[in-house]
């Protein structure tokens, strides 16, 4: 079996890359904001059930490029409204945790819309009784235990994130003749 391997010119790049599409969970909520901004930028998007996270993103089949069937990338972005929603997840450890199982096996990204959160953690200033030490020794165990990032960003910012995060790991995969 022969594996073919494409060198992509700038041209040709850019041209694949505008064929991107961001998949976006069909059980996502309150991402009106997110959506938008993808209908502003023209950025193409379509509704998936997703087993994890809330986006990720595709590459259609295109022959010209030697693109044979839609490419998925192994990646997935999960969004969180706010702190809030955060600590309310964590508090339910064994359905976040084997959320964060399944999101292990892909590249992930862990999406908190609250651009202040990480001092609202520290500062203990959330709803919930959970002490700031305990509650950010949680997430970055968790981080640790299962290898993501928690970024945390202003909603307005969002959907901005999520397509360039995508953008700049599809270039990189077909730069480096992975997908």
């Amino acid at each position: 079996m022969s594996i073919i391997h494409y060198n992509y010119s700038d041209t040709e790049l850019k041209k694949i890359l505008k064929t991107l599409i961001i998949t976006v969970d069909t059980r996502e909520q309150v991402n009106q904001h997110v959506l938008d901004y993808f209908r502003m930028r023209e950025v193409s998007f379509k509704f998936k059930t997703m087993k994890t996270g809330d986006y990720s993103a595709m590459i259609p089949k295109n022959e010209e490029f030697g693109i044979t069937r839609d490419i998925y990338l192994n990646a997935v972005i999960e969004r969180k409204n706010s702190v809030d929603e955060l600590v309310e997840s964590i508090k339910d450890r064994s359905r976040f945790e084997n959320e964060l199982i399944r999101a292990s096996r892909h590249p992930f990204t862990l999406i908190v819309e609250d651009l202040q959160g990480y001092s609202k953690i520290l500062k203990g200033q959330y709803r919930s009784k959970y002490k700031p030490e305990s509650l950010l020794g949680s997430i970055k165990t968790f981080e640790v235990r299962y290898n993501y990032s928690t970024v945390f960003l202003a909603n307005t910012t969002t959907g901005n994130y999520i397509y360039h995060h995508f953008l700049y790991m599809a270039r990189e995969l077909l730069k480096g003749g992975l997908i």
